[in-house]
Formats: C-alpha cells, sequence, structure tokens
C-alpha cells in the first residue's frame, strides 16, 4: 500500500469510518439496545463513588438520610444490576461484532474470487490469505472488544466528568489541567501507531506468502535440498515482521503508561487540594472520597479510551488493507447489455485479436481465425509463441487488448462470463484436484449430478477402476491437490469432471507428455471420447496428439505464421515441417556434408529411444 494510503487525510478517515460503519448498520437495533445496557450499567456504576461518599460521612457522624447499613445494601444491588445490564450488553455487541466479521470476511472472499487473473498474476496466495485471516481479525478485535469499551467508557467518563463539577468545581480544575498534555501525547503516538500497524500486518502477510509458497511446493524444495534455503528465507521475513512488530509494541508500552502518568499526578494534586479543603471545613471527607473515586474512574475511563484508541488507529492499517481489495476492479466484467448465451454451437472466431500484458509488449498480434463447431484446433509453437495467451481469451480470462473474439458470431464480451464459461471444459496440463473425495472432485463439473452420472462420468474417463479399487473407493480422500495419486489417475479424474459438465468447448493444455506409456494410452483413449462432437482446442505437446487434429495452428512470437491440416503443412515446408522432420528423421539416415545429428546436444536416435519429441521444447507459453 502506498505512503499516501497510509497517511490519509481527514477526509480519506472519515470515508474509512462509514463504510467501516455501513457493515455496523443491518444490526443497529442490537447495538441499540447493547448501548442503551452500558448507559444503565455505567449509571449504576456511577452511583458507587456517590454512595461510597456517603457511608464514610455516615461513618464519620455526619447526619444522613441511610444507614452503613442500608448503604452497605443499596452497592450490592448496584452491582448485582450492574453485572445483568453488562452481560446482556457484552453478548449483543459480541454477537453483532462477531456478524459483522463474517460479512466482511465473506464479502473479501467473494470479490477476491470474482477478480479476473491478472489480479491473481500480482498477487500471493498468502497475502491474501493474510488478509482474509489475520487483517480481519485486528477488525474483529476492534469492534467486538473495542466497541464495547468504546461506549461503556465514553458514558461512564462524560457523567463522572458532570459529578466531579458538581462535587467541588475547584477540584475539578486540577484534573482539566491534565487533558491538554494527554491529547497532545495521543496525537503525537497517532502519527506513529497508523503507519507501523500498517507496516505489521503487511510484513505478517509477507511471512505467510512465503510458508505457503514453501509447503505448497515441498516437492521441488526438498527435491533440490532448500529446506535450509526456505527456513532461511522464512526466518528472514519473519525477523522483519518481528522487528517492526517491537517498534509498535514500544509505542504501546509507553503510549498507556504516560496517560495514566498524567492523571496520577492530577490524583495526587487532588489528594493535596482535597484535604486543604477539607481542613478549611469547605469539603467534606465523604465527598472528597467521592471526589477521589470519580477521578479514578475518569483517569480509568481515559487509559481504556487511550487503549481503545491504540487498537483503533492498528484496525485502520488492517481495514484499509480489505478495503484495498475490495476497491480492486476485475478487468473482466460482463456488459450492462450482456445476455446468457445457452447452449452453444461452439463455432470460434479470432478477429485480428492482439494482446498485451501490464508491460505493453503484445503476446499476440493481429490474429484472425475461425474454428467451426466440432472442429479440433491444434496449437504449436515456440515457447512464448503466445499459445497459452490465445487459450485463456476463449473462457474470458483476459479480453484482447484489439480485436476481438466471438462465439457463434457474438462478441464474448457480450455474452456473460457464467454462461460463457457454462459451455466451456478446461483439462489442464497440471492437474488440479481439491483435497476432499475422489467423488467430490468429480462433482466439481456438475454439482447436481447423480451418483450414475458420477460413475458414467469416471467410466468415460477411464477411472472407474481404480477408483473402485481405492480404499474408500469413490469416497477416497485424494490429499492436497490430488498428492495421494499417480499422475495418470489425477488426468484421468479430471477428464471425468470435464466429462460430467458436457461442455460445447473443450480446452486442452495436452496432458500426456509427463505421463508413462500404460498411463499415457488409458489418458488418450479417454481424451479421444470426450473430444466427440465438442468444439476443441489443444495446445499440443507431441505430434502423435498433433495429428488427431483436424487443423494445426503454427504460432512464432505472437503471431499466427501457418495454418493448414497436417498433409498441407508438411508440403509446404515451414515450420512445422522442420519440426515434424527432425521428429521422425530415419535413425539410418546419413547426414550430409559432414553434418551431424547432434544440432541440438544429443542424437534424435537418442532422444526418439526414451520418448523426446522436440515439440515438447517448443511447446511452452
Amino acid at each position: 500500500m502506498s505512503a499516501n494510503a497510509i497517511n490519509a487525510g481527514p477526509r480519506a478517515k472519515l470515508d474509512f469510518d462509514w463504510r467501516l460503519l455501513r457493515y455496523v448498520k443491518p444490526y443497529r437495533l442490537q447495538v441499540g439496545i447493547a448501548a442503551v445496557l452500558f448507559i444503565i450499567s455505567s449509571g449504576l456504576f456511577l452511583f458507587f463513588p456517590l454512595v461510597s461518599g456517603q457511608l464514610v460521612n455516615s461513618v464519620a457522624g455526619v447526619p444522613g438520610t441511610l444507614s452503613p447499613a442500608n448503604i452497605i445494601v443499596i452497592l450490592i444491588g448496584l452491582f448485582v444490576l450492574r453485572a445483568i445490564a453488562d452481560i446482556f450488553s457484552q453478548y449483543l455487541i459480541t454477537a453483532a461484532g462477531e456478524a459483522v466479521t463474517l460479512k466482511m470476511r465473506t464479502d473479501v472472499y467473494q470479490h477476491i474470487q470474482s477478480l479476473g487473473l491478472s489480479f491473481f498474476a500480482t498477487r500471493r496466495t498468502g497475502e491474501l490469505i493474510s488478509r482474509l485471516a489475520s487483517d480481519i481479525s485486528v477488525v474483529r478485535v476492534t469492534i467486538v472488544n473495542n466497541l464495547a469499551s468504546l461506549l461503556s467508557n465514553v458514558l461512564t467518563l462524560v457523567g463522572a466528568i458532570v459529578l466531579i463539577v458538581v462535587t467541588n468545581w475547584r477540584l475539578t480544575l486540577v484534573v482539566l489541567v491534565v487533558f491538554p498534555i494527554a491529547t497532545l501525547i495521543a496525537r503525537f503516538y497517532s502519527r506513529s501507531l497508523r503507519p507501523l500497524s500498517t507496516q505489521v500486518q503487511d510484513h505478517l502477510a509477507e511471512t505467510n506468502a512465503i510458508a505457503e509458497e514453501a509447503i505448497g511446493g515441498v516437492r521441488v524444495v526438498k527435491s533440490f535440498g532448500r529446506e535450509a534455503f526456505e527456513v532461511k528465507r522464512y526466518e528472514t521475513a519473519a525477523g522483519h515482521f518481528y522487528l517492526t512488530s517491537l517498534k509498535l509494541a514500544r509505542l504501546r508500552a509507553t503510549f498507556g503508561p504516560l496517560i495514566g502518568l498524567m492523571f496520577f499526578f492530577a490524583l495526587v494534586g487532588i489528594l493535596w487540594f482535597g484535604s486543604q479543603e477539607v481542613m478549611a471545613g469547605r469539603l467534606q471527607a465523604g465527598d472528597l472520597v467521592s471526589f477521589l473515586l470519580y477521578g479514578g474512574v475518569v483517569a480509568t475511563g481515559v487509559s481504556t479510551l487511550v487503549s481503545v484508541f491504540t487498537q483503533y488507529q492498528e484496525a485502520v492499517g488492517a481495514t484499509r488493507r480489505i478495503f484495498e481489495i475490495l476497491d480492486t476492479q476485475s478487468n473482466v466484467v460482463d456488459a450492462p447489455n450482456a445476455r446468457n448465451i445457452g447452449a452453444a454451437q461452439g463455432g470460434i472466431t479470432f478477429d485480428n485479436v492482439s494482446f498485451a500484458y501490464e508491460n505493453k509488449i503484445d503476446v499476440v498480434r493481429d490474429i484472425s481465425l475461425q474454428i467451426a463447431p466440432g472442429e479440433i484446433l491444434a496449437l504449436v509453437g515456440p515457447s512464448g509463441a503466445g499459445k497459452s495467451t490465445l487459450f485463456n481469451l476463449i473462457p474470458r480470462f483476459y479480453d484482447p487488448s484489439a480485436g476481438s473474439v466471438r462465439l457463434d458470431g457474438v462478441d464474448l464480451r457480450d455474452i456473460t462470463v457464467e454462461s460463457l464459461r457454462a459451455n466451456i471444459a478446461i483439462v489442464p496440463q497440471d492437474t488440479l484436484l481439491f483435497s476432499g473425495s475422489v467423488r467430490e472432485n468429480i462433482l466439481y463439473g456438475r454439482l447436481d449430478a447423480s451418483e450414475a452420472e458420477i460413475i458414467a462420468a469416471a467410466r468415460a474417463a477411464n477411472a472407474h477402476q481404480f477408483v473402485t479399487e481405492l480404499p474408500q473407493g469413490y469416497d477416497t480422500l485424494v490429499g492436497e491437490r490430488g498428492v495421494k495419486l499417480s499422475g495418470g489417475q489425477r488426468q484421468r479424474i479430471a477428464i471425468a469432471r470435464a466429462v460430467l459438465k458436457d461442455p460445447r468447448i473443450l480446452l486442452l493444455d495436452e496432458a500426456t507428455s509427463s505421463l508413462d506409456s500404460e498411463s499415457e494410452g488409458l489418458v488418450q483413449e479417454a481424451l479421444g471420447r470426450l473430444m466427440q462432437g465438442r468444439t476443441t482446442i489443444i495446445i499440443a505437446h507431441r505430434l502423435s496428439t498433433v495429428q488427431v487434429a483436424d487443423r494445426i495452428a503454427v504460432l512464432d512470437k505472437g503471431n499466427l505464421v501457418e495454418l493448414g491440416t497436417h498433409d498441407e503443412l508438411i508440403a509446404r515446408g515451414g515450420l512445422y515441417n522442420r519440426l515434424y522432420t527432425l521428429q521422425f528423421q530415419m535413425p539410418d539416415e546419413t547426414p550430409q556434408d559432414g553434418a551431424t545429428d547432434e544440432v541440438v546436444g544429443e542424437s534424435t536416435t537418442r532422444k526418439r529411444r526414451r520418448g523426446f519429441s522436440p515439440l515438447s521444447l517448443l511447446s511452452g507459453s
């Protein structure tokens, strides 16, 4: 967050306060009842110093209407009534606060889910989780705990000040001297508390992000023996969090005691001046006791308000981080006149499409391409050619910078995102399964599917047999990201998920390049069933997959350089032909003019023998 955001002016602060209060508004009845109970509790408490003074006067022989026994009974009754009021008020304010934080947490999570991929490209998962968890927890403490303290102490403080003025206005002047000094101290500390609190939350988010990355990528960490490196990285981030937290702790540690010291001096002044007033006969001993107790109430109230103020400053930073997410607009939104397309035929048109990420450098340039309903199109090209970018424009993960993508003749921007993606299923190369059961992962394709439909989808994906052999069958937990299953098993679950969705358009980041021969055969067979009758776009990693395509689009440096069938592209003698010739060069073919087949570091014979495909070098996006 920028420094301007942290050190926002009064107008921005009022806007922040109002936005937070809007979350409280639906629970204003609960808060209102709690406020009334706080008033009752505060009023009852304010009787304690007054009654205590009457007790002292009664014991000292000053004539009064109440005996010491009556006064004791009154005190007991006051405290019992106050306890009842506090119980109900605390419950109501806590319930309202928890409801507010639940609403805020779900709003933030819902908004995160609505944002486009460009948002996630610049944010780390651990940072977002930190905002959902720790930042909102800070706000919860402020609303639940501090709102109750604020209401109670403000009411008690105001009442106590009024009563000490009534008791003895001269003694009141001694107390009032402290307020300007306390105000100056509060202003001085507030300038550091808010930005420092925001820094603490930022460092905590950084620490969580590093931990999430390392734990999520634990296989890579262990395979490279980088445990010590990751521990050091986490230790460094945690150290920054620790040092910043210490600075904040120093401010907290000195702020409250300094304010308390001011009021301690005030109480000493009251004792000295009050004793002079008693000896002069202008003040009774019981009234001095009452005044001292009211002074203690004022000091305690101010000290508590200082603590509330300190935590409020911390909550300002945390809540601004939350509102920063809520204020982020998605780069992909429904147009005002967007319509539900229903069941699409599956014709896709790229019309002079260009796209650039935030660096403004075009990743794809002026691409025009028509894909007929039911056609299988393979995308081939070197790393960085723009295949994945073109792929991601179809489900509107991004919108083109120029030109348009159309489905059945309708610009994707004129179709609701929900109805567009309802027609599309994606089977990625790196399959992501959720940590639930096999059944839950297949059901992700269509949540209302029956058990028979789940099993049928698994059969179509060549998954049913291995699933039934798992310890709990379809109820077997797959572990985080499907870690308990093999790569081929994960792919077949992902295909079953796509089969259950029954889409018109299928996007395949061809998923067999890293599988063993048996798994590859099962996955290819399942994919063959899945592609039947559907418009299919494949990012091709192997020529065996390319050859099942009706047409092949060859991309190079963001441009569409070739388009045609396998035979047409071979006959044309361009980039595709060179790749094909390299892969299928016969082992007994003799290099001419002293040439060698060690061109790319090892013989093509050896590479082919271990399943190497030159296209696998050229398939990155």
